[in-house]
């Protein structure tokens, strides 16, 4: 079932969501919206997120749920080499990056990881890519790649030695644009000897 108002319908085709301003802003009032998902034509995902009955979430439906909720974070590390494909690491957190100054958005789900980032780092090699129809901001194979060997205690060495073998092995990012990304984040003594080895 699907609603009669075509700007809706438009909005929320292909399994898309939309946050509640985005339905006001298409011509639904909040008491309309209250209605239809009290009449089940919409679906509450969570706070202030919804979408058609048939709706199927998908394997990344809590990136989406971050992102509509709070549009300006960036998916970083983890988070970013599961999008990247260069991780088998399933993690059990959204891993956000957010300015120094920065307050980290509040929400009770999906649970966050947040780390804090210069502005330099923080504004260097993000990319935006179109997830259910959500806007996600994330960082780059190769920024991902250098975050990884800069927080490396929290990721692990493991897991940022292997995302630096799959992005070089894989043609993902040149050893170059790694670098590049390594000046930003002041890394480069730590990445110069394994970089030198896949040279």
């Amino acid at each position: 079932m699907t609603s009669s108002n075509p700007d809706i319908d438009q909005l929320l085709r292909d399994g898309r969501t939309a946050r509640s301003r985005d339905l006001v802003a298409a011509g639904l009032s909040r008491s309309a919206i209250s209605r239809r998902v009290a009449a089940g034509t919409l679906v509450r995902l969570g706070r202030g997120l919804y979408a058609l009955p048939d709706y199927q979430s998908g394997e990344h439906s809590a990136l989406v749920e971050v992102a509509q909720r709070a549009p300006r974070v960036v998916f970083c590390l983890l988070t970013a080499l599961r999008l990247h494909d260069l991780t088998t690491q399933l993690p059990h957190e959204v891993w956000i990056a957010i300015g120094n100054k920065e307050h980290p958005p509040r929400m009770s789900y999906p649970r966050l990881r947040t780390v804090r980032f210069s502005t330099a780092s923080l504004a260097a090699g993000v990319e935006t890519r179109e997830v259910e129809g959500a806007r996600l901001r994330v960082t780059g194979v190769p920024k991902t790649v250098a975050d990884c060997f800069k927080f490396r205690s929290k990721v692990g060495l493991g897991v940022a030695l292997e995302a630096l073998r799959e992005t070089i092995r894989g043609r993902r990012a040149t050893i170059d644009e790694v670098w590049r990304y390594a000046r930003v984040d002041r890394v480069q003594k730590v990445l110069r000897p394994y970089l030198e080895a896949l040279a």
